[in-house]
Formats: C-alpha cells, sequence, structure tokens
C-alpha cells in the first residue's frame, strides 16, 4: 500500500498548505481522499482577504487532475473518493470523477443536502449528475488497512482517516479536526472561526489523541500545518 501527498494549493503568505490524499491498495485500488479549491481559482482566486491577509493561491501544478497526473493516474483511475467534507479547499473538483463511489459520513451528507450553508459553495460539485454515493455512519473501515474516523465539531459529520501501511506503520490523517501540531490538545487547542461547535470540535480532538496512544502512531499529518509539510514526502514520492 501506498500514500501520496498532494498540494492543491495554499493560503500565502504564510504557506498554509492544502493538501490531498491518494490511497494505493496492494490489489490496485486507488482511492482519492478530497479535491481541492475549484480549477477556475487558478487563474481567478476569490481573494477576499482572510485572517492575517491571507490569500489563497492555486498553481496549475496544484490541480488534482495534475497532480494525479505527475503519478501516472487519471480521473478515470480512481475508484474511491473519500470525502472528508464540502468545504470549498477540499471539494471543489467532485464532479470530475463520475467513475468513483463518493464515500461521506450520513450526517455531513444529508446537512448538506439539506442546505447547511458552507457545503453549499460546492453544492454542483458534491450533489452533481450521476455521482455514487456510499453514505457511512461512525467509524467505518473503507479497505483492508484503511479506516474512516468519524470527527465532528469542524463541520457535522467530518471525517479523519487511519492509514495502516506496511512500512511506516499507521499513519493519522486528521484532515481538519487538527490543522497543525498546535491543536493536539484537546482542553487547550484553540479553535477557530470555520470550526462549528466546540464541544464537539474537542471531542473530537481527544479521539484522534486516544488514538495515536493507542495505535502507537508516529505519523500524524495535520489538515494545514505550515511548519509540518515541508517536513513531509509529497507525491510522486510516498509512504509506503
Amino acid at each position: 500500500m501506498r500514500l501520496y501527498l498532494f498540494q492543491l494549493g495554499s493560503l500565502q503568505p504564510l504557506g498554509i498548505p492544502v493538501p490531498g490524499y491518494l490511497i494505493q491498495t496492494d490489489e490496485g485500488q486507488n482511492a482519492l481522499v478530497d479535491t481541492g479549491f475549484p480549477y477556475a481559482f487558478v487563474a481567478n482566486p476569490p481573494n477576499v482577504p482572510g485572517p492575517q491577509n491571507t490569500k489563497i493561491v492555486v498553481r496549475e501544478e496544484d490541480y488534482v487532475v495534475n497532480r494525479l497526473a505527475k503519478i501516472g493516474l487519471s480521473v478515470n483511475d480512481i475508484n474511491i473518493l473519500v470525502c472528508t467534507h464540502f468545504d470549498p479547499d477540499h471539494a471543489g473538483n467532485h464532479a470530475l470523477f463520475q467513475n468513483a463511489e463518493f464515500v461521506v459520513q450520513r450526517a455531513h451528507y444529508e446537512a448538506a443536502k439539506a442546505g447547511h450553508a458552507r457545503s453549499q459553495m460546492t453544492r454542483a460539485q458534491w450533489d452533481a449528475p450521476d455521482l455514487h454515493f456510499r453514505l457511512v455512519d461512525g467509524d467505518t473501515q473503507l479497505l483492508p488497512g484503511i479506516e474512516l474516523i468519524e470527527t465532528s465539531g469542524h463541520v457535522v459529520g467530518h471525517q479523519s482517516l487511519l492509514v495502516r501501511l506496511p512500512k511506516t506503520g499507521p499513519v493519522l490523517l486528521a484532515i481538519d479536526a487538527i490543522m497543525n501540531s498546535a491543536m493536539t490538545n484537546a482542553d487547550t487547542r484553540p479553535l477557530t472561526p470555520a470550526d462549528e461547535d466546540e464541544t464537539t470540535t474537542r471531542a473530537s480532538t481527544r479521539k484522534l489523541a486516544e488514538l495515536v496512544a493507542r495505535e502507537g502512531i508516529t505519523l500524524s499529518i495535520y489538515g494545514h500545518d505550515p511548519q509540518q509539510w515541508p517536513t513531509l514526502r509529497h507525491a510522486p514520492d510516498f509512504y509506503d
């Protein structure tokens, strides 16, 4: 099994990464985790300055199609698309993957369908005709060696992943449940304006910390960590 890390954009000038992931199983299954900002952001990002005047930057090479091409894959090679949640930096290109099975927490999907505000920004992508969804409830084994971990708080039905690699060992993809290494303590972690519920955000942080301790995880990859990201292996390199 291989785990590839893709940079699908960034927030500058702070160098905050927008990651995506590709998990390739020994049986030839390709599971893509998130699809990054919409392609339109390459030429025309909606740069309303965020906190500390951060601005969205998406280079041509950051487009998920081009990241996949660098490791010899096309959109048609993706068997599973894991939807961690439908925020614009995670779900901006979902409609491209017509052959994939989309896997999302039922609570998140139902909230989005009912009009959850942030999810509407990418509705044309995740609610496109002919997409095939599998709705899951809570912690779920996706494939042998890949587990989905329900981590609501940032948004209802957010999900993280545990990937069991043969050489590296178990790897936690925290996604936005823990955005950076300063947020690993459930009691003291700061929250961001995008974290919708404090109680469940802290509960999910605690859940992941307990998972790390129980599984002996030595590699936790945080959702948007500008200090950690440069230290990691990026595609076409991989973890195995």
